[in-house]
């Protein structure tokens, strides 16, 4: 018996409905339909297994989201023969970015598949992309790789990937901004300062300074997306410079 099988989830009318859906959603109808449960198993619903383990999703996203980053890595290789490794590289990173995995999750409206927290807070908008990992896990568990890769192909590939658009769409402006400083010999140093300022939250203050002028301020949340901010200001400030 499948170990997944072991979890216990019981039938009801209600899987019925669940199965119509599942084969409305992936074009085929499910052969256990345990997994797919498991996929949409948020760990704030509480549940447990026999043992009294908790059980939800995150196994599953960990598996979709390596076999997602296989499948886009194939598809890539193929349709890009020109494209050396770090081009390749960023294209993937751009395809399977979290906002663009929740845009897709929320499509399909995935989290519909999923009861509702215990606690009054709602998932949070993540959740749309964890899922839709989860899922991809759980139709290569169900019915093997080529059925996956198949689905992947069709539902995101088809739908969502336009390869031309997405050769010219910036993911990180701050490894931009870096790689036109280092190849065009430009000192460049960001300078990072805590900034709580009229908030109660703690933000972070970033300059970018490039040959010790300032070309670029911002302040976020986290020292990470302050630098990526300030990295973009400057980015438009030197566009043409980088064209």
């Amino acid at each position: 018996m499948n170990i997944i099988q072991k979890i216990g989830f019981s039938k009801s009318p209600e899987d019925v409905i669940f199965i119509k859906r599942i084969k409305e959603l992936t074009g085929f109808k499910p052969k256990d339909i345990t997994i797919y449960k498991l996929a949409f198993t948020h760990k704030s619903a509480n549940k447990t297994d026999e043992k009294g383990e908790k059980i939800n999703y995150e196994r599953l996203e960990f598996l979709g989201d390596a076999l997602l980053d296989s499948a886009i890595t194939s598809y890539l290789f193929h349709n890009l023969p020109q494209s050396a490794e770090g081009e390749l590289t960023q294209m993937r990173s751009k395809i399977v970015s979290r906002k663009h995995l929740n845009k897709i999750g929320k499509d399909f409206d995935l989290i519909s598949f999923a009861k509702k927290p215990n606690s009054k807070r709602k998932f949070s908008y993540n959740a749309h992309g964890d899922f839709f990992e989860a899922l991809i896990a759980a139709i290569y568990l169900d019915r093997g790789y080529i059925i996956m890769d198949r689905f992947i192909q069709k539902k995101l590939i088809e739908k969502y990937v336009d390869l031309k658009e997405l050769q010219g769409k910036i993911t990180s402006y701050k490894s931009l901004f870096i790689e036109w400083c280092q190849k065009n010999q430009k000192k460049y140093e960001y300078l990072s300062f805590e900034d709580t300022g009229n908030s109660r939250y703690k933000h972070f203050g970033v300059k970018l300074i490039v040959n010790e002028v300032v070309v670029g301020k911002a302040r976020a949340k986290s020292k990470k997306e302050a630098e990526e901010i300030a990295s973009r200001r400057a980015y438009y400030k030197f566009q043409t410079r980088f064209d």
